[in-house]
């Protein structure tokens, strides 16, 4: 008889940034029955079904303050636990791997009250609230950024960096890109993130003519949710919401204007492409700052807070760069030199190691 194969539980739900590791991750596991843990309505609808088998809950995060709308959280919260603490038991699992979110409460909670290991990834610089509040109840936290570690307890951590889609590590350096952009000519890359940047998009459309005069491209990855993407025409100005060989992209680019979300700098930095990083003022508790100060540490990127931001000075702070190869080649391979581009196959070995028959 074959031997039935190790059955592992991933619960990533949401944003990008919390899918994108947790699927890297499951692609170094071939051998491992994967099934997927997730919310309605939320991008895994969309993601995970192609290649595992999705179960959902419904919970949800305290965003605010704890008041009355918190009760009906926390009895969401217990009816999550509930359901996946079921879900573990019928489908004999055997571990539950996690990238945080409020999604990461319920299924850790379930899994360690059967007794099974529960390791969770956090990409951020400062840990998210159920990082910070869960992270005692797990058998291991893997770290995007070392930093976090000093957020949490101590002996629970281990540095692996954050898992990249495999493209990332395979492509080569300066791929050929199926966009009509000038060979030699200097190349931005503006992009949100998964969900988008609205107000950094409007400064971009603002400041382009004179990127444009210099002899700049700009490949502008607006999002879905902003009504005037497609108010800026030129030859050297290509938009789309969002673009999908973003390793070949990046590579090429002399130049990215981002947010700074965890899967963002990771990206940036598995291709060592210096940034412009402007974090979301409403992240929770401003972690995106926290994120960049990774980056601006090592002179890796500039920071700039969105409020603070005029397109005069973004404008300037382009043009200087664009007329400082060697500037912006320093910052590339600093930024090299944070990355972790094997950090899918040291995740992979630590849920070897952790989750078992």
């Amino acid at each position: 008889m074959t031997k039935a194969p190790i059955k592992l539980l991933m619960a990533a739900s949401g944003t990008g940034g919390h899918l994108f590791p947790a699927i890297a991750l499951a692609q170094q596991l071939p051998d491992y029955q994967i099934e997927w843990l997730g919310v309605p309505n939320r991008l895994e609808t969309r993601l995970v079904p192609k290649e595992y088998k999705l179960h959902t809950i419904s919970v949800e995060g305290f965003q605010k303050g704890f008041g009355f709308s918190s009760l009906f959280t926390l009895g969401k919260l217990a009816g999550g636990v509930l359901d996946v603490r079921k879900l573990l038991k019928a489908g004999n699992f055997q571990g539950v791997v996690t990238t945080g979110g409020y999604i990461a409460g319920p299924s850790t909670i379930a899994a360690r009250s059967l007794g099974l290991p529960v390791i969770l990834h956090e990409s951020n610089a400062f840990p998210g609230k159920v990082t910070r509040i869960f992270a005692p109840l797990c058998t291991s936290v893997a770290l995007g950024f070392n930093v976090a570690a000093q957020y949490l307890p101590k002996g629970k951590t281990v540095y692996l960096g954050t898992p990249v889609r495999p493209e990332f590590r395979q492509a080569e350096i300066g791929a050929s890109l199926d966009l009509p952009v000038a060979e030699d000519a200097p190349l931005i890359v503006v992009f949100g993130g998964s969900q988008g940047a609205v107000a950094i998009n409007k400064l971009v459309r603002q400041c382009a003519p004179a990127w444009f005069e210099a002899g700049a491209y700009i490949v502008h990855l607006t999002g879905d949710n902003d009504p005037e993407a497609e108010s800026l025409r030129h030859e050297q100005y290509i938009s789309m919401p969002f673009y999908d060989n973003m390793a070949a992209l990046l590579q090429r680019a002399n130049l990215a204007i981002s947010r700074s979300g965890a899967g963002s700098l990771t990206e940036l930095a598995v291709c060592g492409t210096p940034a412009i990083l402007i974090p979301y003022p409403y992240a929770a508790e401003d972690h995106q700052t926290y994120n960049a100060q990774v980056f601006t540490s090592v002179d890796a990127g500039l920071m700039f807070k969105q409020s603070e931001l005029t397109v005069e000075s973004l404008q300037n702070e382009v043009l200087k760069l664009l007329h400082s190869p060697l500037e912006l080649k320093a910052m590339g391979d600093k930024a090299s030199s944070i990355a972790i581009p094997d950090s899918a196959e040291k995740m992979a070995q630590l849920v070897r190691e952790l989750v078992r028959k």
